[in-house]
């Protein structure tokens, strides 16, 4: 298995990851508490494989919900491995030399490479990767992250990686919520759909999300490419770092509450375009 490159964490993303590895002719061994998930990764032609031995590779992914789970993959290594981890995750980025530091123990190179896109972009090749900690082993795995994505920029030292992710997933979540008003106003006010998208696209109100999301929310088809736990999990982490850093972001704390709404109406695992379904809910309360 040393000529495999590992993959911790067989969701939305890590599932694509293996497949744009597959697909580029490497072997991929993968774990995943989820049985369903190894099956389908075997069924896509890479290896399911126990913890320990995805440690065997030189190489390894980690596509885990949180920083928490991050930690759990660190510690789950045998002492003395001499791999490169590359967390794909969006984490914490305050706790990310804490995370280096303990990687340092069992002989793992840390690396963040938190990606922008959804995991359809990602299976795609046009997600991009945001790459924080050592510039030279950064400088080592170019050629990884140009078989994954379109793009991928050094921004910094570890914990940079996601704080630009973060940054990037506060607009990218605002515009959401953005399109999804103006889908709700437009049908309120007896525009269709998706005539109005169409107009909106060639307006000067575009956004790129208006092409990725835009026709899932029209469709009303909320089939999970990122769900909504995963844009209540980076919020949750966007309203810290600005607390920490006594900054107020107030449309980020209103699509939180519309997070939370969505979480509430039993719609955590769809697809993040749901943001709709909770705009959808507000009434108007008068001046």
């Amino acid at each position: 298995m040393t000529d495999s490159i590992g993959v911790f964490g067989l969701g939305l993303i890590g599932q694509a990851l293996a497949h744009r590895l597959l697909q580029a002719g490497h072997s991929v061994a993968g774990f995943d508490p989820n049985p369903d998930r190894m099956a389908d990764l075997e069924q896509a032609g890479g290896l399911p494989a126990q913890e320990a031995d995805i440690w065997a590779s030189k190489t390894v992914l980690a596509a885990v919900f949180d920083t928490d789970q991050l930690l759990s993959v660190i510690r789950s290594a045998p002492a003395g491995s001499d791999v490169t981890l590359v967390a794909t995750s969006t984490c914490d980025p305050d706790r990310m030399l804490e995370l280096e530091e303990e990687a340092a123990r069992y002989g793992i190179r840390l690396l963040e490479a938190p990606l922008s896109g959804t995991s359809k972009d990602l299976a795609n090749g046009n997600a991009v990767f945001l790459v924080g900690g050592s510039e030279s082993l950064a400088d080592a795995n170019t050629w990884l992250f140009s078989l994954l994505g379109r793009a991928h920029y050094y921004v910094g030292g570890l914990g940079n990686g996601n704080r630009a992710k973060l940054a990037i997933n506060l607009v990218l979540g605002l515009n959401r919520a953005a399109l999804a008003e103006g889908l709700v106003f437009a049908k309120a006010l007896g525009l269709q759909p998706n005539d109005f998208l169409e107009l909106a696209r060639n307006s000067a109100a575009y956004s790129a999300v208006m092409e990725t999301k835009g026709p899932l929310m029209t469709a009303r088809d909320f089939k999970p490419l990122g769900r909504i736990t995963q844009s209540a999990k980076d919020f949750k982490l966007i309203r810290t770092l600005a607390g920490n850093a006594e900054q107020g972001l107030p449309f980020a704390e209103t699509y939180s509450a519309m997070v939370d709404d969505c979480i509430a109406e039993g719609e955590g695992d769809i697809d993040n375009s749901a943001i709709l379904l909770a705009i959808e809910r507000v009434k108007f309360q008068g001046d």
